[in-house]
């Protein structure tokens, strides 16, 4: 899937700051954020409700120009590259987005594929077998023939999923993925991303809010409170107390889970902001 080699940085922000406003004086949403993104890693991005998680995810994705600073992927700068070209290194699934009615779970599915054929989209043996894997890693095997408006929400997600991994990207952007999913489809989506990094290579750029699933699965976490990085680092140094109650205006307990070693975390009381 990825061909960088591991450790290699895929997607690199330099000091960068974005406003979805033009004019001048309008509100930063992301302030001076400078971050690596490794192959074979997980990088989860945490923090509350509009503290510039999915604008992060969306400079890297190319869906947003940098107001200050550099966004680069794969070494390029994301700004010069095409959408093809673009698509071909970064796959995105976004928080939400429109259905496509009428079509079937492999078909969609299969649209992952367009940025590595021709303009008329024709299958080839190796699109059909990378479509077949994405289905069975994303438990979609059983209904793979029925039209997406049908399934349910955590079904649709994972048809998005599926067809993010089809792209086969060196940067696998996921917003909020575990959303709509059951315990058990949100346990194995953490299993498949670190599946992901570890035996593909890909870097993995993930915002979530689930700080038991961030301490699971990720090499490196990053905290983000009102646009600027509190903190970012390995788990065990980011995910702690002091650093959480800033992130969230919340105080949070960190406890260990004896019998597998886990870490876990109960908040206990909100904080005034």
């Amino acid at each position: 899937m990825g061909e960088a080699r591991p450790g290699t940085i895929v997607a690199e922000l330099v000091n960068v700051s974005a406003r979805y406003e033009a004019r001048a004086g309008a509100a930063l949403a992301l302030e001076g954020v400078t971050l690596a993104v490794r192959a074979g890693e997980v990088v989860a991005v945490l923090g509350a409700n509009g503290a510039g998680k999915s604008t992060l995810l969306r400079l890297v994705a190319g869906l947003l120009p940098p107001s200050a600073g550099t966004v680069g992927v794969g070494g390029h700068d994301v700004t010069r590259l095409d959408r093809r070209e673009l698509a071909r290194r970064v796959a995105l699934v976004p928080q939400s987005e429109r259905v496509a009615e009428g079509f079937r779970v492999r078909d969609v599915v299969a649209m992952g594929r367009a940025p590595h054929q021709d303009g008329w989209m024709r299958a080839r043996p190796e699109d059909v077998a990378v479509v077949d894997e994405a289905l069975a890693r994303c438990d979609l095997r059983a209904v793979v023939d029925r039209t997406v408006e049908t399934l349910s929400g955590g079904e649709q997600r994972r048809v998005a999923i599926a067809r993010a991994l089809a792209q086969r990207p060196r940067l696998l952007v996921l917003d909020e993925p575990a959303a709509f999913l059951d315990i058990r489809h949100r346990l194995e989506l953490h299993d498949l991303l670190a599946d992901v990094a570890a035996r593909d290579g890909v870097a993995c750029l993930v915002a979530m809010h689930d700080l038991d699933a961030a301490a699971r699965v990720a090499s490196h976490v990053v905290l983000l409170r009102a646009g600027r990085v509190v903190a970012q680092g390995a788990p065990g140094e980011v995910l702690t107390p002091p650093r959480l109650a800033e992130t969230f205006d919340a105080d949070v307990e960190v406890a260990v889970h004896e019998p597998s070693g886990a870490r876990t975390f109960v908040a206990l009381r909100a904080r005034s902001p």
